[in-house]
């Protein structure tokens, strides 16, 4: 297949580096010195599952000399999604079709506010790992998946490719859950809580997990967003929290998630499409999530401070 990572962060980077380490044609989307690092010496990816490197890697910056494609991962960050949605619309002229892999549960309704609903499907995927410096991605950790599928639900041609062709590459667990959009809001229930506690707290996932009053505080988290997927028709499993709790208690004792790190370190964050989108949809849906409203009311000044607001 012929795949465009649209955003080659950690995300992107990693997992669009395991496909053209399989053989996949790739086409990398970046700027700046990553770009130029990657144009000159490759893709590095540092990981648990085996070092390597992509080169040459194929990289530009204008979408316009790699279209067209028949993939896009999309990497960006959340807020980032309707502006990339309109500049990547060139690479899918040709029926191609785009997986958001962001963070959050409004990404797919984006891309179809600005591209329709024909080109998008869902994905979501799980691994811990940033850009490390130009042209360089690290693999810090959680054993790398991702999921994607039609958000009807039904099969279909251009996503049993895509699943054959991450088949096809090592380092990476693929899946096509029977209800992609239950997934995502599975991710949701386990990253927004964990992403949240852990900011307002400043502790790593070891801390939160085993001192009482922290963990108490994530359970009720994800209670909340289990309770605001279900008021919207979202088929979560029952047991969802207490699974999430366990895969919790199984990360790295200095795991940290990427919304927490950024907000800890005073850059732009996630928050709006994390522990905000908890606050917003509750309220969209009369659910209330008293301990996610506290997060939010507390990190959101911060928020606003890195974007330059106050």
């Amino acid at each position: 297949m012929r795949i465009a990572v649209f955003g080659t962060g950690g995300v992107g980077g990693y997992f669009g580096g395991r496909l053209a380490q399989a053989g996949e044609d790739v086409i990398f989307v970046a700027r700046g010195a990553h770009l130029e690092a990657i144009r000159r010496d490759g893709l590095t990816v540092q990981s648990p599952e085996g070092d390597f490197v992509v080169h040459p890697a194929v990289a530009t910056d204008d979408v316009r000399t790699a279209a067209p494609v028949d993939a896009v991962l999309l990497g960006v960050k959340a807020w980032q999604v309707r502006e990339a949605a309109r500049a990547l619309r060139p690479l899918l002229e040709r029926a191609g079709f785009v997986v958001p892999l962001q963070n959050g549960v409004e990404a797919a309704d984006e891309l179809v506010a600005e591209l329709g609903a024909e080109p998008v499907v869902g994905g979501l995927c799980k691994i811990s790992s940033y850009v490390a410096g130009p042209g360089r991605i690290r693999h810090a950790g959680v054993a790398p998946r991702v999921e994607f599928g039609e958000r009807d639900g039904r099969r279909s041609e251009r996503v049993d490719r895509l699943r054959t062709a991450f088949e096809k590459a090592a380092g990476v667990d693929v899946a096509i859950p029977g209800d992609i959009n239950a997934a995502i809001w599975e991710k949701f229930l386990f990253i927004a809580p964990l992403s949240g506690v852990g900011a307002v707290t400043r502790m790593p996932a070891g801390v939160l997990r085993s001192v009482p009053e922290s963990r108490s505080m994530l359970e009720s988290a994800m209670r909340e967003v289990f309770d605001v997927g279900r008021a919207r028709g979202i088929g979560l499993r029952k047991d969802a929290v207490a699974r999430t709790m366990s895969y919790v208690d199984g990360l790295p004792a200095d795991g940290t998630a990427s919304m927490q790190r950024d907000i800890l370190e005073g850059r732009p964050s996630e928050l709006d499409y994390q522990t905000g989108a908890v606050v917003r949809l509750g309220r969209e849906s009369g659910v209330p999530v008293p301990v996610n409203d506290f997060i939010y009311r507390s990190l959101v000044p911060g928020e606003r401070r890195a974007r330059g607001v106050v």
